[in-house]
């Protein structure tokens, strides 16, 4: 099958474990902030390891700004389409259309039985996709109430709404002929996984999918296909994927811990791939999602430039009690500066969203209320940006020195921190100068978000890469942090 002409997209697929939460948040937060352009959650309702699906991608579009957030894929049989429809669409409302559909039929039906969904044959989950495909479009589409009879799902005059942001696609998670033709006949997109269909299955199925489109009246393009990869794919195979199976978007199977493998996914491999496929088709390149600014600070910010600290010396101590706990005091103390940062951003762009759309009727309570937010906000990055700054100061000050003294070949690791808390810290003096500036000029406003989004970046990379090298040494040697 050829290429489809698509624009391709990339991004993460993750279990949400439960005991990995802060992890899970971190990672998405790193694929937000790195570009990417997808992010999946498994959806597995019955198993208590993990966290709720919409539950967490309602918490993840709180602190994330670009990505798109996907169930990988929605357990159909234990979610109702016409609860699914309203969630989906609150979702996509408060995270500004960054919303699609992933849905599968079900699977593992023994635990699907014991949170007391339905077992279906294989025919009756054909039957029961196709009627909640019907159940979501009707409820995502304005007008009078809507009523469908349906042997698995009914509308009785359910009124329409909330209306999702923007057109929501709906990609299905499935591998049979029937459901491969399905998705092509109604389907906004396929979601498969290499776990379940190899590369060597794709021309087959993807052949299938062609099928279904054809015999409906469509265009095979009217099908997006997107495919969860792990982390041997070279940048070769996915670029033939994209040319000759039609494929255009890519998720990388990793789990909360995998940011390393994620972040060369976005900087080396999701590039390549797409200038490949530029090149083969004719195209520029589309650019990278990152604004040019923040992406000139992500390149300060460069993890294939940090120094990394070197492996414990078999001689050193092992960290006890005492040490794990100080340890745990900086993700601690990091965790806050994250949530509080998380917070900053939401009330930047609710007072954005506020100004940029007054009722007419109200003009004058609006711009009075919205002069109140600005100053309310300018109080609040201003507090915030004077915590981050003492933090560093107490590490360059304190921690950084006893760590100096206790382990010196830290010294190089170190003194790139140093350097990355001025980097900071000079992006936190130019958010303090756009705050003063909006006090006087809200259409200063645009120009807040755009700093404050270059220093969550710097930031969320810098306290990652801050863990990653230190919680070792902190516990072994018992810094007080």
């Amino acid at each position: 099958m050829p290429d489809l002409g698509h624009d391709l997209l990339f991004g993460c697929f993750a279990p949400p474990e439960a005991a990995r939460r802060s992890a899970f948040v971190r990672l998405a937060q790193e694929a937000d902030q790195a570009g990417l352009d997808l992010l999946g959650v498994q959806d597995h309702p019955y198993q208590p390891a993990f966290l709720d699906t919409w539950t967490l991608l309602s918490h993840l579009s709180s602190v994330t700004r670009r990505i798109k957030l996907v169930p990988a894929v929605a357990n159909l049989p234990l979610r109702p389409p016409a609860m699914l429809a309203r969630s989906v669409a609150t979702l996509d409302l408060l995270s500004g259309g960054r919303v699609e559909l992933g849905l599968g039929a079900g699977a593992f039906w023994d635990a699907i039985e014991a949170m007391g969904g339905t077992r279906r044959t294989p025919g009756e989950s054909v039957a029961a996709l196709e009627e909640a495909i019907g159940v979501l479009r009707a409820l995502w589409t304005d007008g009078p109430g809507v009523r469908l009879e349906g042997t698995h799902y009914r509308l009785a005059g359910a009124q329409p709404g909330p209306l999702p942001a923007h057109p929501v696609g709906i990609w299905l998670g499935v591998y049979g002929p029937r459901m491969l033709r399905l998705t092509g006949r109604l389907a906004d997109g396929w979601l498969g996984s290499a776990s379940y269909a190899p590369p060597e299955k794709l021309a087959g199925l993807m052949r299938t999918v062609d099928e279904g489109a054809r015999a409906a009246g469509r265009e095979p393009s009217a099908v997006r296909r997107v495919y969860v990869v792990d982390p041997s794919f070279t940048t070769d195979q996915l670029t033939e994927l994209a040319l000759t199976h039609g494929l255009s978007g890519f998720l990388l199977n990793v789990n909360a811990d995998g940011a390393g493998p994620l972040m060369r996914f976005a900087a080396e491999v999701a590039p390549a791939v797409r200038e490949a496929v530029a090149q083969e088709r004719g195209t520029p390149a589309a650019p990278a999602a990152l604004p040019h600014d923040a992406r000139v600070e992500h390149r300060r910010l460069d993890p294939s430039a940090r120094p990394v600290a070197p492996p414990p010396h078999p001689d050193r101590p092992a960290a006890g009690a005492a040490g794990e706990r100080a340890a745990q005091t900086l993700v601690l103390v990091h965790d806050s500066l994250r949530e509080e940062l998380a917070q900053l951003q939401h009330a930047v762009g609710e007072v954005l969203a506020g100004r940029d759309s007054p009722a007419a009727a109200r003009s004058f309570l609006n711009a009075m209320t919205m002069r109140q937010n600005y100053w309310s906000l300018g109080a609040f990055c201003a507090s915030y940006c004077r915590i981050v700054t003492q933090h560093h100061l107490l590490e360059d000050e304190v921690m950084f020195g006893k760590l100096r003294d206790a382990q010196a070949d830290l010294t190089p690791v170190l003194t790139r921190l140093e350097e990355e808390h001025e980097l900071i810290a000079s992006l936190i003096a130019r958010l303090d100068e756009v705050l003063v500036a909006m006090v006087q000029d809200a259409s200063r406003l645009e120009e807040v978000r755009t700093v404050l989004d270059r220093l969550a970046d710097c930031l969320l990379s810098h306290l990652t890469y801050e863990e990653e090298q230190l919680l070792d040494p902190i516990a072994r040697h018992n810094v007080v942090v």
